[in-house]
């Protein structure tokens, strides 16, 4: 199984984290770096739902491949 890479960006100003997948303009939000995450996950189900799994991987695989 492939891993995606998540990046974990802590909010010192305002508290919480934001959680994103590079190339992927998809984020998401919370108070604690697992509810990041699951706010994340139900963002790419969001974007492969608007704009396909295909774009999704392409998106990732050209980052791999570079």
């Amino acid at each position: 199984m492939n891993q995606v890479p998540v990046e974990i960006i802590k909010d010192v100003e305002e508290g919480g984290f934001t959680a994103r997948v590079p190339d992927i303009p998809a984020y998401g939000e919370g108070e604690t770096e697992e509810e990041a995450i699951a706010d994340l996950k139900e963002a790419l189900q969001g974007y492969i739902a608007t704009f396909g799994l295909e774009d999704a991987l392409a998106r990732l695989t050209g980052k791999l491949l570079r």
